[in-house]
């Protein structure tokens, strides 16, 4: 299952046209459709293909696609002046929200796996019972606790999402290395509470990675200063947002994420989550709704920065690694380097590696991607 849903070619076009009248901008949708299947669940390390990797620590980026200009920074005030009642989905209202999250109640206990204990398990966010898969180590933790991943999956349609088949090979390499893992599966997924309105449009997906946060810092074995976050795609979408937000987040990882502007997601990605349909189908997609009330990214620049977590790079709560196939075609890999760029221009920590010739997934590099992302957190959490 890929991680984004298509509009239909018809659509694609009609949006396209809506688009380039409404707005004069000449970018365009592609609309390439590419087939990549999801990664499965894997029972051993799969094979590792060596790619030329391109680590980002010097500051020296390999050449790439035309980038769209750099967004600068602003800072609350200059967005709070621009756009006086803002959006939800604006960066400043979700940092003045409280995400309190709970004490995490396990509903039952999984089959073991080589390591650690499995369990499914909930937390509350806004009232909703949000389910996920969490694992512990087995044996006592060290002093001060297990550090602790919240883990943020891709986009799978929420009907079809299942707690324990998903993502399984990712969560047991990182806690067999000894961390707390929780796979938490969104409001609205698989048997979580709440309404699904998709990540892009909508707060409730990011308030349910905050409260997240906040619920495994709780739990008893793990260490309150030791939390970090890893997410795939749209999962990397929701890491980045939460690392801008939270300052509880010591370091982050993202694969292939959705991790480019706003303005960026409207003007070159060929198909995303922008079309997700809100739980009335004939109701209006959520840009439209955005181009009415504020306009486009080129009439209203301030109102598209105010949502973008591109625009609070310098906020970052720590490091951040990334890992893009040079190819994407489910993720344009632009969006990963122009954010590398981005952190690198405003002092922050970063790693940045590129695989040639493999897969939104990293299915041909996953032993090597996931050795990286091990060491990363061992490196800030251990």
């Amino acid at each position: 299952m890929r991680e984004c849903y298509r509009p239909n070619s018809v659509w694609i076009v009609w949006f396209t046209v809506f688009t380039l009248i409404t707005t004069g901008c000449t970018s365009q949708v592609l609309g390439v459709q590419a087939t990549q299947p999801a990664i499965q669940a894997y029972s051993e390390s799969p094979a590792v293909k060596q790619p030329t990797l391109t680590p980002f620590t010097t500051g020296t980026l390999s050449p790439s696609a035309t980038l769209t200009p750099a967004i600068p920074a602003l800072t609350p005030t200059q967005i709070a002046t621009s756009t006086p009642t803002p959006d939800p989905m604006s960066i400043a209202a979700l940092r003045r929200g409280t995400y309190p999250g709970s004490d995490i109640v396990i509903v039952k206990e999984l089959t073991a796996a080589i390591g650690y204990h499995r369990y499914y398990a909930y937390y509350l966010s806004q009232g909703l019972k949000i389910y996920g898969l969490l694992t512990v180590p087995n044996g006592d933790p060290p002093q001060g606790g297990w550090p602790a991943i919240v883990f943020n999956h891709g986009y799978i349609p929420p009907k079809q999402y299942v707690t324990t088949e998903r993502y399984v090979a990712y969560v047991d390499y990182l806690a067999r290395a000894g961390y707390i893992v929780y796979k938490i599966d969104y409001r609205g997924n698989g048997n979580s509470e709440g309404v699904a309105k998709g990540a892009y449009g909508d707060p409730g997906y990011t308030i349910d990675v905050l409260n997240a946060v906040a619920s495994i810092k709780r739990f008893p074995q793990v260490n309150p200063q030791k939390i970090g976050i890893w997410g795939h795609s749209m999962g990397g979408f929701l890491t980045l947002r939460a690392m801008v937000i939270s300052k509880d987040i010591k370091v982050g990882v993202i694969w292939s994420g959705v991790v480019g502007s706003y303005p960026d997601l409207v003007d070159i990605w060929h198909h995303n989550d922008l079309y997700t349909p809100t739980p009335q189908p004939n109701s209006p997609n959520w840009t439209h709704k955005w181009f009415d009330l504020y306009g486009s990214p080129q009439e209203n620049p301030q109102f598209w920065k105010s949502i973008s977590a591109t625009s609070y790079l310098a906020d970052l709560s720590g490091p951040l690694q990334l890992h893009h196939d040079t190819g994407d075609s489910e993720v344009p890999y632009v969006f990963s380097e122009s954010l590398a760029k981005g952190i690198h221009a405003v002092g922050g920590t970063v790693e940045f590696y590129s695989y040639p010739g493999d897969d939104h997934n990293l299915a041909n590099s996953f032993g090597l991607a996931m050795s990286r992302t091990i060491a990363f957190f061992d490196k800030y959490m251990k």
